[in-house]
């Protein structure tokens, strides 16, 4: 604990756990012993951080966040795993996100910039990328992968050992069961492919012609002639030079759990 920490005299913090420079414990909050907060890690009131968790610099937390308490699987017996927060994320009120477990990847990781709304969840052993949007009670299953820059929407939830790509959109109350492709939309329950991202792409500035060789090889990709597998070779070999497209290419082609989230017929 350093000197410019704050702590209010109602917090608990246990004297093992590591305080960066300027962190903030508020009222009725308490700090586990294997906790670490880096510098300016602000924790408003009564939030609970349990458990082997560290929390990036500049993060901020809202009341009735729990961070770091036993994942939510029968399996888990109080193995000592991990739960790894990022730099510069929003948790706020009522927040949950839990460590892994020895059986998957034995830690969960969150990256930086993210912003998590009201009861959002990140369950054990996920992966959750720079820069995500999960709103209000957005939820993902075990061992589930996040990429950069997704948007999750109200209510949303996220099928254990799903991937959704980067740059995705999972629409409100979306129940999302395949993995999604980088760039995709997804809406539904069950969730289907509903087009590409296309204003998140716009606001983050991909160039037009990209975008526009983009959108083609989506319309080739998922259109009825011929197999799914022919129809991403041509895709391939046809736009081999749009980055954009060969990430889309390489999640599709990749050993998953899951199989691709599909357009509705």
């Amino acid at each position: 604990m350093t000197q410019s920490s704050q702590i209010h005299p109602t917090a608990i913090v246990d004297p093992a756990a590591q305080l960066g420079e300027g962190v903030e414990i508020g009222p009725f909050s308490i700090i586990g012993p294997k906790v670490v907060l880096k510098d300016r890690v602000r924790v408003i009131s009564h939030v609970t951080i349990a458990g082997n968790t560290t929390l990036g610099e500049d993060c901020v937390l809202y009341p009735g966040a729990q961070i770091g308490h036993p994942p939510q699987d029968f399996k888990y017996q109080g193995e000592d795993t991990q739960l790894i927060i990022g730099a510069r994320n929003i948790l706020r009120e009522n927040v949950t996100m839990h460590p892994g477990t020895t059986f998957a990847r034995g830690r969960t990781v969150v990256g930086s910039d993210g912003y998590f709304m009201v009861g959002s969840h990140v369950a054990h052993d996920c992966i959750v990328g720079d820069r995500v949007v999960f709103a209000n009670c957005a939820a993902i299953g075990g061992e589930t992968v996040v990429d950069d820059h997704a948007i999750l929407g109200g209510y949303a939830g996220i099928h254990q050992k799903s991937r959704i790509g980067r740059h995705a959109f999972i629409g409100a109350m979306a129940m999302v069961t395949a993995d999604v492709i980088p760039y995709g939309s997804v809406i539904g329950n069950h969730a289907h492919l509903a087009g590409l991202n296309v204003v998140g792409l716009k606001r983050r500035g991909m160039p037009r012609e990209t975008l526009r060789e983009l959108r083609a090889a989506y319309r080739l990709l998922f259109a009825r002639e011929g197999t799914f597998d022919e129809r991403v070779d041509d895709v391939a070999q046809l736009y081999s030079g749009n980055a954009p497209i060969a990430e889309i290419i390489d999640f599709i082609r990749a050993d998953a759990k899951r199989s691709i989230c599909m357009p509705d017929d």
